[in-house]
């Protein structure tokens, strides 16, 4: 049996979720709750030492880390291959991979932290605040959020999120020209692993800032929306004051986020 530990509204979950789905495997899921510090229980931590989730426990095999748990679902449940076959190809896809992992997802932690959670921040006493910041453990992590936390949309933080999702949004463009989805016509895993974190743009009411002009990338979001598998695992999983909450704080900081995107584009075109 397979089991995933999971958060409400969780980016990094929602993509094994997808790859479930995708793949029909059956599964049962254990909340930790992150606002509670539940994920630094000594109980967790036994499970996943770093105190984030997703983790996948398939009968006592414990398998971290959302990027390599869906590349194992697709490696022990062979049926409908999210991954290429082609070496070629299957090493464009964790090209994409690494691009969500390594800048993708804290810009979009950013982005999220600076429209979402620095107002529920600032209603925490001092005390709360600081132990929140203390708790997150890893202190690059932490350093990011302090500065999201004291300087909002401002902070360098953010602005490296934007130029990251501007870099990102490019490169799908150019991928998509010539195909529906990132790497030919069948989905792969470079797809899955990018859907909840546009989706988390498009809900903050902030994705036009970077498809507007993009009609091959819009095209893409389209065909994500529609398909079963995504609405089930993600918008489906979501309630009417998720989506409430991510578009009014995401329009707070919309018009700072289009300027200083219309920045960085500037600062590219003029090296």
């Amino acid at each position: 049996m397979l089991k995933l530990y999971t958060f409400h509204n969780s980016i990094c979950t929602q993509k094994v979720f997808i790859t479930l789905a995708e793949k029909q495997i059956e599964y049962v899921t254990h909340n930790v709750n992150l606002f509670t510090n539940e994920q630094f229980s000594p109980e967790y931590l036994k499970i996943n030492p770093k105190g984030v989730v997703p983790a996948l426990d398939h009968d006592g095999r414990i398998v971290t880390e959302s990027t390599l748990i869906c590349e194992y679902l697709d490696d022990m449940f062979p049926e409908r291959r999210l991954v290429p076959a082609d070496p070629f190809q299957r090493a464009r896809m964790r090209l994409w991979s690494k691009a969500v992992d390594e800048n993708l997802f804290e810009a979009t932690r950013e982005l999220s932290f600076s429209a979402m959670f620095r107002d529920r921040m600032k209603s925490m006493t001092p005390e709360q605040r600081e132990g929140r910041f203390r708790n997150v453990g890893d202190p690059i992590k932490r350093a990011r959020l302090e500065s999201a936390y004291a300087e909002g949309v401002e902070s360098p933080y953010v602005y490296q999120g934007i130029a990251a999702f501007e870099t990102a949004f490019s490169k799908m463009e150019k991928d998509l020209q010539s195909s529906p989805w990132l790497l030919g016509s069948e989905m792969s895993l470079a797809d899955v692993n990018l859907m909840p974190f546009v989706a988390r743009i498009a809900y903050l009411d902030l994705l036009d800032i970077w498809i507007a002009n993009r009609p091959a990338t819009q095209s893409w979001w389209a065909s994500v929306q529609k398909l079963p598998t995504f609405k089930a695992s993600v918008p489906d999983k979501l309630e009417a004051a998720d989506f409430a909450a991510m578009a009014t704080s995401g329009d707070k900081i919309k018009d700072r986020v289009a300027a200083l995107r219309d920045q960085y584009v500037a600062q590219c075109a003029a090296i």
